[in-house]
């Protein structure tokens, strides 16, 4: 059961336990009738008040009806305002969290009537200022919760220092309003409760201070209860959860959103297209599933754009990156744009079978020439492999330098299961991988999600299994999907986001349990479509080619390990899977944004974008999922009402025999 599934679970509970416990409570009809106004007139001002982010008297409404009614009838104020006004502003995945939270507010009121039986002004606004703070902590860690990524205190802590001015607003207006209309309030609701006060059934004579403490200790059990489930849905968050299917499918859709107009990628969503990360993503999205054939913007797929771009192609990792990413979207290498990649890969081998001497290039050559059917001169180049394997059972950037996770993995995927060298190499990463399952590009480096990558591509392609690689109590698959962010995309350690479509498209290979080279995906049916670019639709897409991405220094385009001088990486520490010298950025790379060493300027996706998916016809999806959303919520309050009603007639069914 996913974690995202678990999450709704819990709160499908509370909820229901909040609707059960108003309804055991017996309200009379005066009261009923009350709770549905109170209701209207907290959506009515959350919608009167959205033109000001954040500023809204409706938390405060649904404190004042806890402290006045009880906290059954706040709870039910707060969950039917969250419900009915999403009608207006939206239905979705956020809806039953913001149920919770305005519940959660009407039984903080309760509880404030219980310690203070006259709360003044100030007793009330500084409640409705903490209630605030909560409700925005609350709905911060529903990002989390429902769209899964790093399930950590640290990004809590990252989310809620980012929505600071929003909460900070909305506890400013809540202590405004409950300084203007609190205690007139709270006046005319006690006194419209105590001209209908309401017993349980039983007779008791009403309590002191006129009643105030009336069925709130019954109540705030309850409300412990429900609190409890809520403190139990944050402390399971904590525990990292393996990669699903919903995993990989929402950074292949990541993926799929971050495509530039002219079919290729750029190495972050905002920049140029380069034939390298072009070629990247085509693996990332050929291994969830996805035909780059299919992958269209503005009538241009990935196969276009690297048909117009061989030129850019020069190095051995470029030639065979490219010839992978072709052959897994069911296109000809032999034929893009005119040139054979395939003839070009094999003029760069050298006399001892190597490609530029690097056991990363000459591992992706392999790789490369074999799945494209020209394996009749990969004898020399594997045995030239098996020669320059470390002591350790890994390999190196170049023969002799030390060994690291990159390089290991992807020699692993070349030699394959039935090599005793690969079987060696498994004893190599089971001693590189560090606590938290990840793996380091080797030495004293920092994990990163590139280098994990690599080393579970390599694992499966000798018929290992990741999840046995653990250490500190994870394993590598868990290690990757806590580096997920919200939005999808996987970043690239857990301080640093840098080149995100790069390191989403060669994560998600291994996410998926795949190693290269990858089948193609079927083609998706598009009835009475024009064809959007690339090969024209068929049964299986005919060959048509893909131009490798821009060259890259020795290794195979970050496929493979880093240039002897590359672990430097400029003193940023080393970019993912070194394969370029320091301080080069990839083609399709901007600097915009980089820090001195590299790394890229972080920052987290503000919450409506961690929360948006985005398809390539955004206006048609749009209107699309706002009608659903209205549907569902129709349909959700109908349910809400019918159990409602249902539990009522069975409760009076049993107690009084009507």
């Amino acid at each position: 059961m996913s974690w995202q599934l678990t999450s709704f679970l819990i709160l499908a509970a509370v909820l229901a336990a909040g609707f059960a416990w108003y309804e055991r409570s017996r309200p009379p009809s005066q009261v009923v009738a009350l709770v549905a106004a109170l209701a209207a007139l907290a959506i009515a001002g959350r919608i009167a008040f959205a033109a000001f982010p954040n500023v809204k008297p409706t938390t405060d409404i649904v404190v004042f009806a806890g402290y006045a009614l009880g906290p059954a009838p706040g709870f039910a104020v707060g969950a039917l305002t969250a419900l009915v006004s999403n009608l207006w502003f939206g239905q979705g995945p956020w809806t039953p969290w913001q149920m919770a939270g305005w519940g959660l507010c009407g039984i903080l009121g309760a509880g404030l009537a219980l310690g203070v039986r006259n709360a003044g002004r100030l007793s009330l606004a500084a409640t409705c200022g903490f209630a605030g703070i909560a409700y925005g902590a609350l709905l911060n860690f529903s990002l989390m919760a429902t769209y899964g990524g790093d399930l950590s205190l640290e990004r809590f802590g990252v989310l809620q220092a980012r929505a600071l001015p929003f909460d900070l607003a909305h506890a400013v207006g809540n202590v405004a309003f409950a300084l203007l209309a609190g205690p007139a309030m709270v006046r005319m609701l006690t006194r419209f409760r105590e001209r209908f006060e309401w017993e349980r059934g039983g007779g008791e004579g009403p309590s002191p201070a006129g009643g105030t403490d009336r069925g709130l200790r019954p109540g705030l059990r309850g409300a412990g209860a429900a609190a409890l489930l809520l403190v139990a849905l944050a402390l399971a968050a904590l525990a990292p959860a393996p990669a699903s299917a919903s995993d990989v499918s929402r950074a292949a859709g990541w993926l799929r959103s971050a495509q530039n107009s002219d079919g290729g990628f750029g190495s972050t969503p905002d920049d140029g297209s380069g034939a390298e990360m072009t070629a990247w993503a085509m693996l990332g999205l050929e291994a969830a599933g996805d035909n780059p054939f299919d992958v269209a913007r503005a009538g241009r797929t990935p196969v276009d754009y690297l048909r117009g771009h061989t030129a850019e192609l020069k190095s051995p990792g470029d030639l065979a990156r490219t010839i992978v990413a072709l052959e897994g979207a069911g296109a000809n290498p032999r034929d893009l744009g005119g040139a054979n990649l395939v003839s070009q890969l094999l003029d760069k081998r050298r006399g001892n079978g190597s490609y530029e001497g690097w056991p990363g290039s000459t591992a992706f050559a392999v790789i490369a020439l074999r799945t494209a059917g020209a394996d009749g001169s990969l004898d020399e180049s594997l045995s030239w492999l098996r020669k320059v394997q470390n002591d350790d059972g890994g390999w190196g950037d170049v023969p002799g330098s030390p060994s690291t996770a990159d390089g290991t993995g992807i020699v692993m995927q070349a030699l394959g299961s039935g090599s005793k060298a690969a079987q060696r190499g498994l004893s190599y990463l089971r001693g590189a991988q560090r606590k938290g399952g990840g793996f380091p590009l080797g030495g004293n480096s920092a994990v990163n999600a590139q280098s994990t990558a690599w080393a579970v591509q390599g694992i499966v392609a000798v018929g290992g299994d990741p999840d046995s690689f653990r250490r500190g109590g994870s394993s590598a698959p868990e290690y990757l999907a806590a580096r997920q962010a919200g939005d999808g995309h996987y970043r690239y350690s857990k301080s640093s986001d840098q080149t995100p479509v790069w390191v989403t498209g060669q994560a998600l290979v291994a996410a998926a349990g795949k190693s290269l080279p990858i089948p193609p995906p079927p083609r998706e049916p598009k009835p009475a479509q024009p064809n959007t670019g690339g090969i024209p639709p068929g049964p299986i897409a005919p060959p048509s080619s893909a131009t490798p991405p821009p060259s890259e220094p020795p290794g195979a385009s970050g496929t493979s390990p880093a240039s002897p001088g590359a672990s430097a990486n400029g003193g940023g520490g080393p970019l993912p899977n070194v394969l370029r010298p320091p301080g080069k950025l990839p083609p399709g790379a901007s600097a915009k944004g980089l820090l001195p060493g590299g790394r890229e300027r972080e920052g987290p996706a503000s919450p409506e974008t961690e929360a948006s998916a985005s398809g390539e016809e955004p206006a048609e999806d749009s209107k699309s999922s706002a009608a659903g959303a209205i549907v569902l919520g129709l349909v959700t309050g109908a349910l809400l009402f019918a159990a409602a009603l249902g539990g009522r007639r069975l409760w009076m069914r049993q107690r009084y025999g009507l």
